[in-house]
């Protein structure tokens, strides 16, 4: 996080994380190449230049095939599970019967995580020391963001795999921008961050087939001052999705994303949206 926030923009890479805790693997029946295939690679390096920006960012540490935070925190499927889930777990959301709940059981690519079913105690310990804090920490910055400038932008980080296409679109998109249709931010703040990548030749498309998850969904509270976006980054433009490993393009990619964070930062500052981002 920035020693000193300067701007009310909040950054978040919630997906990036890639310390895989030993007995994650050994529960796992894919290898330490294969289970790496739901990460968003790399997504808090291309973003890193939030924090000198003066925006604290907030970025996991454990990978998203161990626990999902851009879940709800009891996303789960009973199949996956020796003993009775508690009462409250939301067991038949799209995203469980998909397979991606908040403890996933599939990466991508459809490819089951474990080898056996995992204790139910296990799921809650992982909700409640991991799930529950980081969100807790989360809530903070953006409360301590509204507090101090009177609203807060929280910008979610993201990749999607190289073969994403828009249904609104036949040109492959190079970056998604979802605001959940236009309800976790104002309107304006969606076309204008579009518009600065577009300015910078890429192409952008909005909430198709990414809208925005939990987090978009649940922060983002455009008529309390509270706005959330989420940016989809195509991993075609900067990894190689079968070696795992950063392309050249890596550095271009960066380079573009730390101007569009300083274009953003200034853009939210302007007068030019004080009106449509203010709180009513």
């Amino acid at each position: 996080m920035a020693p000193r926030q300067t701007t009310p923009l909040v950054f978040n890479s919630p997906h990036s994380g890639r310390i895989y805790p030993a007995s994650f693997l050994a529960q796992s029946r894919l290898d330490a190449r294969r289970i790496r295939k739901s990460e968003d690679f790399y997504v808090d390096e291309l973003f890193a230049h939030a924090v000198p920006a003066g925006a604290p960012m907030l970025v996991a540490h454990f990978p998203r095939a161990y626990l999902d935070v851009n879940r709800e925190p009891y996303e789960l499927d009973p199949r996956m599970f020796e003993g009775a889930l508690p009462p409250f777990a939301n067991i038949s959301s799209t995203r469980v019967a998909g397979g991606l709940g908040t403890i996933p059981r599939l990466v991508a690519e459809n490819v089951e995580i474990y080898s056996h079913r995992l204790p139910v105690a296990e799921a809650l310990e992982r909700i409640e020391g991991i799930y529950r804090p980081y969100h807790a920490c989360l809530r903070r910055l953006i409360a301590r963001t509204r507090v101090t400038y009177g609203m807060a932008v929280l910008v979610d980080c993201h990749s999607m795999p190289a073969s994403v296409r828009s249904p609104a679109s036949p040109v492959r998109p190079d970056f998604i921008i979802g605001d959940r249709y236009g309800t976790s931010a104002s309107q304006d703040l969606t076309r204008s961050a579009a518009l600065i990548l577009q300015e910078m030749g890429y192409a952008v498309t909005r909430n198709k087939p990414y809208a925005g998850g939990f987090i978009t969904e649940h922060y983002g509270r455009p008529a309390h001052g509270l706005h959330a976006l989420q940016i989809e980054v195509n991993r075609g433009l900067y990894f190689d999705e079968e070696r795992l490993e950063k392309k050249p393009g890596f550095d271009r990619l960066h380079a573009d994303l730390t101007d569009f964070i300083d274009a953003l930062i200034a853009l939210v500052e302007s007068d030019m949206l004080e009106v449509p981002l203010a709180a009513e």
